[in-house]
């Protein structure tokens, strides 16, 4: 049942248009009531027949695209990694991975964890962005097809696969295709709901309103800003199109201010992110903006382009020609704007980057605050676990990378450093467990979602591998800080050659741990098998260590036994060090791959 759970976004656009629909229905419109008594609409059915096929129409969007994600969303990542810096590319790929996975705050919030992690430039990532909106357009144009009367049978057949079927890939294929119908009943419910309209001369006198290109993209501005939907508003458009209501610029103006409107979402997203992400979001506001500014008085002109591309409807005369052709002129003048406006400013990527650095500037590191935060964990990638399980992935290099300062730096401060240092290494071991505390409730969010087996398994071994990492942390901060502590209270020094033998120990096992925290950041099977091939040696200078250790025992210095005893329990934790870094590089492997090994090692 995970396929019909409903999102935090779609239950605040739902709640959105409940209220909107609650108003119209509770008669927002009094112009609208007036007439004469037979003409009087029934605006409490009529509002509750548009809010529940706006419903029906949004969640089975959202329904087409989780179950898009779940099919598409692997082969979606390794395209977007293969990105290069050719901004063409960026564009064509952006358009592409859009397109697929049904959501441009997806994309953007990809790209911009790509710019987080140094993998693209900001202005590299321009064309991507730009290169979204025209995926985007792929929502108008398929609920622009007239295929409501099989909306039914799509449902039915999706439900049977969804609920019947075994099969992994048929339930997700299900999934879609009961989307895809709930898409298309949404609009019949919708589209019925508005027919009394077609003779009620009010409604028609407030329509012709519209025709103000200005008033038509403010209108749907807010209303899409207010729902946070472009396939909401798109969804409406394309209904009052299919009725007659709107002509063909009109429609196109409607469709502009879906565009404008649409960057709320993108804004109020980059809310508390970092500085790359609210770069990213300006720079969707105003390509947006520009766009519409730049189109603004060639509404028409585009219109007649469009009206010759698009199919027309000779035989039908009137209301009947208009409600035929204008959906499909209006999806498709979409699709063009789109993709000449990133062909118009896809010149200018490099000049978007350097305005919207200009506009953000970053922070002063004063204000950046001290309170350590995950980085790369973004919430809106949770309904696709593909990305989602990388970005495990790259905050457990970050926490990683803080875990192997505290193992770098804990051997000078045992045998030589202070108090202060000691307690310093304690504290970065708060930061690891507030990253261990924000990964693992990122990990349970993705967990409530639809997953493969594969990906079951893949978060299994991530969990895994982020405990193994967080007992090392917590080695460091509990036992070896301690020893450095025992060492500084008792008042003995360890000698140079003691201390060659427990630094030469402690470079293998520093080696170790970077090699466990690569291969399970960078899926590294090859990483994984050095990692765990290096038991033998790790024993073989264990062993080593230990017998340096006992022959010194005899040595003629002051509290030798207490010296002893600290430097055999460094040996021990260090040991403990390299057996959860191995743990964690198993995670890696396949369980044939590591019985394999474990084989070989013996």
């Amino acid at each position: 049942m995970a396929y019909l759970q409903l999102n935090s976004d779609i239950r605040i656009r739902l709640a959105g248009i409940f209220v909107l629909g609650l108003f119209f229905s509770l008669g927002a419109f009094p112009a609208l009531a007036a007439g004469d008594s037979e003409n009087v609409m029934n605006w409490g059915v009529m509002g509750m027949q548009l809010f529940g096929g706006l419903a029906l129409f949004l969640f089975g969007m959202e329904q087409m695209a989780d179950a898009l994600k779940a099919v598409a969303g692997e082969r979606m990542k390794t395209i977007l990694a293969k990105l290069t810096s050719n901004r063409f590319m960026g564009a064509i790929t952006g358009a592409f991975v859009t397109a697929v996975i049904q959501s441009s705050s997806v994309t953007t919030v990809l790209v911009v964890g790509f710019i987080t992690a140094g993998l693209m430039s900001l202005s590299q990532s321009v064309g991507v962005i730009m290169g979204a909106n025209i995926g985007t357009t792929i929502t108008a144009q398929i609920v622009a097809f007239k295929v409501t009367k099989a909306a039914l049978l799509m449902i039915g057949g999706g439900f049977s696969m969804l609920f019947i079927s075994k099969n992994e890939k048929i339930k997700q294929y299900g999934a879609m295709l009961m989307g895809l119908g709930l898409v298309f009943f949404g609009m019949s419910v919708m589209s019925d709901a508005m027919k009394p309209l077609r003779s009620y001369q009010p409604f028609l006198d407030l329509m012709v309103q519209m025709e103000n290109p200005l008033v038509g993209i403010l209108i749907a501005a807010a209303f899409t800003g207010l729902v946070q939907s472009s396939s909401a508003t798109t969804g409406i458009v394309i209904v009052m199109a299919s009725q007659g209501f709107i002509t063909l610029p009109a429609g196109i103006a409607l469709a502009f201010g879906a565009n404008i409107g649409t960057c709320v979402t993108a804004m109020l997203a980059s809310i508390g992110k970092p500085r790359e992400a609210v770069r990213a979001a300006m720079v969707h506001v105003l390509f947006n903006v520009a766009g519409v500014v730049l189109w603004f008085l060639f509404i028409p002109q585009l219109a007649e382009v469009v009206t010759s591309l698009s199919p027309t409807y000779p035989e039908l005369t009137g209301i009947d020609k208009l409600g035929a052709e204008t959906p499909r002129q209006i999806a498709n003048a979409h699709t063009i704007f789109n993709i000449a406006n990133t062909i118009i400013f896809i010149g200018f990527t490099a000049q978007f980057a350097r305005l919207v650095e200009k506009l953000i500037p970053d922070r002063p590191i004063e204000e950046e605050g001290l309170v350590v935060t995950a980085k790369y964990l973004e919430p809106d990638l949770l309904k696709t676990p593909a990305f989602a399980l990388d970005r495990v992935r790259m905050e457990m290099l970050n926490m990683g990378e803080r875990v192997q300062a505290m193992v770098d730096k804990i051997m000078p401060a045992i045998l030589s450093g202070n108090k202060n240092t000691l307690t310093e290494i304690r504290e970065m071991d708060d930061e690891v467990d507030i990253l261990y505390e924000q990964i693992l409730e990122y990990m349970g969010g993705i967990s409530k979602g639809t997953l493969t087996e594969a990906q079951t398994q893949e978060l299994l071994n991530l969990m895994t591998a982020l405990s193994e990492l967080e007992n090392i942390g917590d080695t460091v901060e509990t036992n070896l800080v301690d020893l450095g502590n025992d060492r500084i209270d008792a008042g003995f020094s360890i000698s140079e050659s003691t201390a060659k033998v427990l630094n030469d120990f402690h470079d293998v096992v520093k080696k170790a741990l970077s090699g466990a925290i690569l291969a399970v950041a960078h899926n590294s099977p090859e990483a994984a098998q050095e990692v765990i091939k290096m038991k033998d040696e790790i024993t073989d200078l264990a062993e080593s260590a230990a017998a340096h250790q006992a022959s010194r025992l005899v040595a003629e210095e002051p509290n030798r036994i207490a010296a002893y005893t600290t430097e055999i329990d460094i040996i021990e934790k260090q040991k403990r060090i390299y057996y959860f870094s191995k743990r964690m590089a198993k995670t890696v492997l396949a369980p044939d791959e590591q019985i394999e090994l474990e084989a070989e090692a013996r």
